[in-house]
């Protein structure tokens, strides 16, 4: 197995978005919406905040718990675009089931969509992006590869795959629920993003392929894991991307990189 080691990367994109905080005249802020008291959502939003604090941006985090309604956060949502002083908005996705995530996201200003799901959004999605780089560290080409997508909202596989066809590769979106074996076997890149522990497994996928593990879970032992079996790929020529230290950084380092890019079009 090859390591795809999304720490090293993402380290040094922080740095440059530390040097672009400091040219800037004003501190760049961020404000995050959470709904709910899902734990790893929180945990989420935590290491985001610690993480732009870091870089020297302004983070807001408002967190709603139950009982709130669809309008009572779509007005908070007009109110942070009329905000001059809001660089950028973020939704911890997944919301709880009774909202309506898609309408939440496209009542964002484009010009203020930091995680790049509206569809006129001014950036690219931070998960996206850090998966096509991720990809790009190992010998895989997108130009004529076959990609299966495994994942749960299309809010994230729609936008993924028009990303992936635009660099030339072929893209399958594959339910996890109805899975097409030859398929998922026959694909160069596995991208898992289900939330279902140890699910991808070697004997589900052609040697050598890439294995980007979007997927967080709690194993036994209440560590976090991917969607991908880790262990057992270790004896394989896959490329595998490890949970934590994969996609995660990779993420947060690239939301960093939008927020300053999004303030960098106001000031």
């Amino acid at each position: 197995m090859q390591i795809i080691d999304g720490k090293a990367l993402a380290a040094s994109i922080r740095e440059d978005v530390l040097r672009s905080v400091a040219a800037l005249p004003r501190p760049p802020r961020l404000n995050v919406m959470i709904v709910g008291g899902d734990a790893a959502s929180h945990l989420y939003v935590s290491l985001k905040k610690q993480a732009a604090e870091q870089a020297g941006i302004l983070v807001a985090v408002h967190g709603f718990d139950s009982p709130v309604t669809q309008q009572e956060l779509e007005a908070t949502i007009d109110t942070w675009n009329a905000d001059a002083e809001v660089d950028a908005i973020l939704i911890q996705l997944p919301l709880p089931r009774e909202f309506d995530a898609d309408g939440l996201v496209a009542r964002i200003l484009p010009t203020k969509d930091v995680d790049g799901f509206h569809p006129n959004s001014t950036v690219v999605s931070p998960v996206h992006e850090g998966i096509l780089r991720l990809i790009a560290q190992t010998d895989i080409k997108l130009p004529g590869s076959q990609i299966a997508v495994l994942a749960n909202s299309k809010i994230f596989a729609d936008p993924l795959t028009r990303l992936l066809s635009i660099g030339g590769a072929s893209v399958d979106q594959l339910d996890p629920d109805h899975l097409n074996h030859a398929l998922l076997k026959e694909a160069d890149v596995v991208i898992t993003a289900i939330g279902r522990l140890a699910f991808v497994h070697p004997s589900l996928t052609k040697d050598g392929a890439v294995i980007i593990d979007v997927g967080t879970n709690k194993n036994d032992e209440g560590k976090t894991r991917g969607d991908a079996d880790f262990e057992a790929y270790k004896n394989t020529d896959c490329w595998v991307t490890p949970v934590p230290g994969g996609v995660g950084p990779m993420t947060i380092a690239l939301l960093l990189r939008n927020v300053v890019l999004l303030a960098s079009t106001r000031t």
